[in-house]
């Protein structure tokens, strides 16, 4: 059943949207329908009117650790680009669920809070790094959060404090009950602000020199392996550079899969596989992923975007 979208004429709708134009990897199908809620009420709305249609929902955040099928996504997916407000209450630091990771942390140093630094350089939304506990060079989201405004399924908002999220590594309690994360609240320390910069900078000049941000990827691909580092371990099976379709393994860190030829969904998933394989064969070790794979296959015969 498509969304009735006729039923919340005052909230922005896209109807067969490609969601190419939103994943930082630039490939996935398209969504039956996207919605762009400018308030909470309007979020409410639209779980309120997909639960009483039995409409499955998808919340996309900033879709920079995801591969979207190139199937796309049934139902109604929601994006939350107008929900990106930021506020500063002594040492507390609370961002809506649109807001970026980035101008998070770049909030806090201006307000001389520690804490956060970890973070300066991850690309994604606030909603997907509590999500999915995101974490870089040594911090985790866990380790820095207070509470979070949840949307339940059923409607109703809920205050999660830290023990309710059930924090473990890239994972939340978010990924098993179906809420969406409205805001969250960080609990940093006063610091000083130079140095705070000064760390913010290091790290984003070390994730600059070694990651390939210019070309367009889902970020790290796998979880970390007990007892091992999955860049080395895929360098070592023979598979850095490897290419399927527009996908390659990259050349500046093997952990990260970059798009370089019009890559497809599919190109990414066959790539993933194949490394997943490989590794399983030569070092009998299971990689997991890391990044979120969501959507439908795409259907024999079926033509849809992928630009």
């Amino acid at each position: 059943m498509k969304f009735p979208t006729n039923e919340l004429p005052q909230i922005e709708f896209k109807l067969n949207e490609p969601l190419s134009k939103y994943t930082f990897t630039k490939t996935g199908g398209n969504a039956d329908t996207l919605a762009f809620p400018k308030t909470r009420q309007e979020l409410v709305d639209i779980v309120n009117t997909a639960r009483k249609n039995d409409i499955k929902i998808t919340i996309l955040g900033n879709a920079s650790n995801l591969i979207i099928k190139d199937g796309g996504i049934r139902g109604v997916v929601i994006i939350l680009p107008n929900f990106k407000n930021i506020t500063i209450n002594a040492g507390d630091v609370t961002a809506e669920a649109g807001a970026t990771i980035i101008d998070t942390t770049i909030a806090a140093q201006k307000a001389g809070l520690t804490g956060m630094e970890f973070a300066a350089g991850i690309p994604g939304s606030i909603g997907g790094a509590v999500f999915m506990n995101a974490g870089a060079y040594g911090g985790e989201i866990t380790d820095i959060f207070q509470s979070a405004e949840v949307l339940l399924p059923d409607g109703t908002i809920e205050n999660f404090d830290h023990q309710a999220m059930k924090f473990a590594y890239r994972h939340s309690i978010i990924q098993e009950n179906g809420g969406i994360v409205i805001s969250a609240t960080f609990k940093l320390a006063a610091g000083e602000k130079p140095k705070i910069q000064a760390e913010m900078d290091r790290l984003n000049d070390l994730r600059r020199s070694k990651q390939p941000l210019e070309y367009p990827s889902c970020g790290s691909v796998f979880k970390r392996p007990t007892g091992h580092f999955t860049g080395p371990l895929i360098i070592k099976a023979g598979l850095q550079g490897k290419i399927i379709g527009g996908a390659q393994v990259s050349m500046k860190h093997a952990g990260f899969i970059v798009n370089i030829n019009h890559a497809t969904a599919t190109d990414y998933l066959d790539l993933i596989h194949f490394i997943q394989k490989t590794i399983k064969e030569k070092y009998d070790i299971d990689l997991q992923t890391e990044v979120r794979i969501i959507g439908e296959d795409k259907k024999v015969g079926e033509v849809r975007a992928n630009s």
